[in-house]
Formats: structure tokens, sequence, C-alpha cells
């Protein structure tokens, strides 16, 4: 019988370490494509067969494979429009060139508000030719829950809130929303800083409420007071008028945090704008802390800590959690997490 092919063994036939490879196979860390299509072919050429990805990933590489490929439009729905801030546009990227191996292309649907309203779905769509729904940004359970309905698999990236406990007949893709946050209270209050807040809306969508979550219980393992003075969660809409909402909640605040965890960084340029306005400097007077590593938080003054979400590995993750749904409709439903990292920068410095 012939010997077990490892991780090792690939490694040495290409010259890479170890780590390279594994990265490779299991869809962790971040690869150039090149060089992870280089380690795939070379695991298939020498027989390794403990890959994570859908098992149509050996068709796709493996030169003398003999089934077609599959072919069909995945749809995207969009309740928002995606720029070049949002971490969906690298995403879509790296989804859409997935999906392309396997045979599939894209199809983009913006779902308006009166599409929501009347349960309607998007002129654009045509469902003859549609394999399965990808949502982003679509936070109407109801609609969701139509969406659902339609004898397709869908793909929510990020959910409603309702969906704890109205759980939706779909698989559910998020950015790991805990453990940064609960890093930074414990790093701030190593520091002597107490008094913490957050700012968002907190019902806007799983990811705001989950950092909310874990906002509060790191409070409480770090045996901090958790105080409502300091957090500004009341429902308004996340748009135009968001900037102004916020200047005028802060002037209402009697005393301010030492720190504000906020939903997003796009929350937390705003809340800066609000405290600029009122004499209060970042991070002299107070830190603040965002999320999503937007390109925005990099050149704004004072840069942004924050956490970096990992946009292709979404895009990643996102492809193989449809395709294994196409090919394996029985499966039960999932909720799946990728990393995000820990980035410090001046808006949280002492």
């Amino acid at each position: 019988m012939p010997a077990k092919v490892t991780l090792q063994d690939i490694a040495d036939a290409l010259g890479v370490s170890r780590n390279t490879v594994s990265k490779a196979i299991n869809n962790t860390g971040v690869l150039a494509e090149a060089t992870r299509q280089k380690v795939l072919e070379k695991a298939i050429e020498m027989g390794y067969k403990q890959f994570s990805y859908a098992n149509s990933i050996s068709d796709i590489t493996n030169p003398f494979s003999s089934q077609p490929k599959a072919s069909g439009e995945i749809a995207l729905f969009s309740g928002s429009f995606l720029n070049n801030s949002h971490f969906a546009s690298t995403m879509l990227d790296k989804f859409q060139y997935e999906i392309s191996l396997l045979g599939y292309s894209l199809t983009m649907h913006r779902v308006d508000h009166q599409n929501i309203e009347s349960r309607t779905l998007p002129l654009s769509y045509r469902p003859d030719n549609t394999k399965a729904i990808v949502c982003i940004e679509m936070f109407d359970h109801s609609y969701c829950e139509m969406l659902c309905s339609l004898g397709l698999p869908v793909l929510m990236i990020d959910a409603p809130v309702a969906s704890y406990w109205r759980p939706l007949n779909a698989d559910v893709l998020l950015m790991d929303n805990f453990s940064n946050i609960y890093t930074v209270v414990n790093d701030m209050s190593k520091k002597g800083i107490t008094k913490i807040g957050f700012v968002g809306q907190v019902t806007h969508c799983r990811s705001f409420y989950e950092r909310f979550i874990a906002f509060r219980e790191a409070m409480y393992i770090n045996n901090l007071n958790f105080d409502e003075k300091y957090c500004l969660t009341e429902v308004h809409p996340h748009g135009s008028e968001y900037r102004e909402y916020l200047f005028e909640a802060l002037t209402k605040i009697q005393e301010m945090p030492e720190l504000f965890i906020c939903a997003n960084d796009f929350v937390a340029l705003d809340l800066i704008s609000g405290l600029k306005r009122m004499g209060i400097e970042c991070p002299r007077d107070i830190k603040i802390f965002g999320f999503d590593d937007s390109p925005e938080s990099k050149i704004m003054s004072p840069s942004l800590s924050t956490s970096h979400i990992h946009s292709q590995i979404i895009g990643y993750s996102a492809a193989n959690l449809v395709i294994s749904r196409i090919e394996q409709p029985d499966l039960n439903y999932r909720i799946t997490y990728t990393e995000t990292d820990l980035i410090y920068r001046e808006s949280t410095q002492m």
C-alpha cells in the first residue's frame, strides 16, 4: 500500500513551507491565488484527498477530470449600495472568481424599499436559471423568510437580528464579532480605562448585535461596570442623517466615557466628527475603537483602531458554503465565522 501523502510531502515537492500548503488546502489565512492553485494542483497530482473545500475543487484542478462543469446563475440580493469602502466589494471579486471556476455566473440584484414592503422580487431577477441566492445587507426578516421559501439554497452574509429566535432556512456567514472586542476591553482596563460605552444601532443586524453583546460580556468578565449612560444604541437609520443624530445625542450625555467601542468604522467616523464639534479630541480626551478596517480607517486623522475583516476569505468561504449546499441540499444549516485581526492605531493611544 502506498504511503499516505502528507502536507509536508506536498511542501517538499513544491519547495514551499508546510504552513503555505496548509493555508491553501484548509482555506485559512491570506494566500496569493496563484500559489493556492499551484498547491491544490500538486496535492491532487500526489493523491492527497483531505480537502476542506467543496468536492468540486478536485474537478477544476485535475486536468484529467472528465466530469463536466456545472452551469447556472447564483443571484446576489443586496439591500444597499455596495461601494468600494464596503468589505463586500473585495469579497465579491473572490466569490465570483471561485464560482466561475465551477461553471456558475453571478447576477446582482438591488432590493429596494418597494420590493421589501410588497414582498416582491427585483425585476432583474430571472428564476429559471438561478441555482442559489446570496444575501448581503438584507436585514428585513420577513423578506428573508420569503427568499428562503423559494426552494433554492440561500446564504446570508450577516443576517437580521430576528433570525436568532426565528431561524431562517439558510446558511449564515459572519466574521468573528467577539474576540477582538474582548481583547480591547481587557487591554484598556489594564491601562486604567474603566468607563467604556458602545455606539451603534444594536438591532441593525446580527453583527452589530454580536459586537454589543461582546462589549457587555467583556465588561462583565473584566469586573467593569456596564453603564447605559455611556451607550448610544437607539434605533436610528445608519444613513446620511446619522451623523447629525449622533451629534445631538452626544450633547445630551452628562459625562463622557473614556472609550467608545463603535459598531463599525463609519459609526466611529460620525462619532469623531460629533465630538470635534463639541471640542472633544480623540485620542487626547476620549479613545475610539471601530470595526471592519475600512479604507477610511487608515487615512483618517487620527487613524482608527479597528478589527480587520478578511474579505477574500469571506468570499472563498461563501463560495464553499453555496457550492456545497447546491451539491448537498439536505445538509444541516450552518453558521460559519471567519477570523478577524485586531489593529491598534492612533485613536486608542494613551
